[in-house]
């Protein structure tokens, strides 16, 4: 028994950090089972009717799900380049300079984040239709937009914390022009964060809902489209396309965290010291 409880204690933190794992990904894990049911009708009861590979054969079938994806993917995209574009200027702005207002930006960048959902998407919905607006496609990445860039900042700003500036002041030393030495040192090194930075914007965009619920209009995203169909029976192919969707996260993410050693190798490289005469 002392031997077990050793184990126990040694290995502690480990099973719970894999229970707590295993939590978070069991919706997944059932929604990626149920793609695979043979008779299944969109409507989760948990009774497994056998195994088939016909719902993947034919996952794009029903048009109406590939319609609301196609416009998720688009809106995510968009959203996407634009907020890191954004993001990663600002987070240059308030690392790398100093000016008047710098303290009140940093809180500014944070409230999104920190304001819930329901908040924003209301407010947004206010400003469109005082100013006109006409809800749509427009209004959906104007609001994917705002809310993503807290995010890029926050990844790219703490990348920038860590950079270490000897490596541009040395390129500079001999001789390097100032957008030599960001093309050239600067952005490969910050390349892992942005990338970081970029994917959680997409994540974020394509799995909006209440935002999007608010200021959407006539424009069904993805998650829109699995609300407004969850009371009838959700098709099979929306549990196809969202275990899709899990899979490609997963490999960009390994990607990321790949490339990300690579640059932690780069810039922990320093030149030997020349002996002293």
């Amino acid at each position: 028994m002392s031997g077990a409880w050793r184990w126990l204690r040694r290995n502690a933190l480990l099973l719970y950090a894999g229970v707590a794992v295993l939590y978070m990904l069991l919706p997944i894990i059932v929604v990626g089972l149920f793609s695979f049911d043979e008779t299944s009708n969109g409507k989760l009861d948990y009774r497994w009717s056998g195994f088939t590979l016909d719902y993947w054969r034919n996952a794009f079938a029903d048009e109406s799900v590939n319609e609301a994806m196609r416009t998720s993917i688009e809106l995510a995209a968009l959203a996407t380049v634009v907020a890191t574009i954004l993001g990663t200027l600002m987070a240059l702005a308030l690392v790398r300079h100093k000016f008047r207002g710098r303290g009140i930006s940093n809180l500014l960048i944070i409230l999104p984040m920190a304001t819930p959902e329901i908040v924003i998407g209301a407010s947004l919905l206010s400003m469109f239709l005082i100013y006109g607006i006409t809800l749509g496609f427009t209004t959906l990445f104007i609001a994917h937009v705002m809310f993503s860039i807290s995010f890029v900042v926050v990844v790219v700003r703490s990348r920038l914390i860590g950079f270490d500036r000897s490596i541009e002041e040395a390129a500079a030393d001999l001789g390097a022009p100032p957008l030599t030495t960001f093309r050239t040192i600067t952005m490969p090194l910050l390349a892992p964060g942005i990338v970081a930075a970029a994917l959680l914007a997409f994540a974020l965009s394509i799995d909006d809902f209440v935002i999007s619920n608010f200021n959407s209009g006539t424009t069904e995203t993805f998650p829109l489209y699995i609300f407004g169909v969850s009371l009838r029976g959700i098709p099979v192919q929306v549990n196809v396309l969202a275990t899709m969707l899990f899979v490609v996260a997963v490999v960009c993410i390994g990607l990321v965290l790949w490339q990300q050693r690579q640059a932690e190798r780069m810039a922990a490289v320093r030149p030997e010291a020349e002996p002293a005469l």
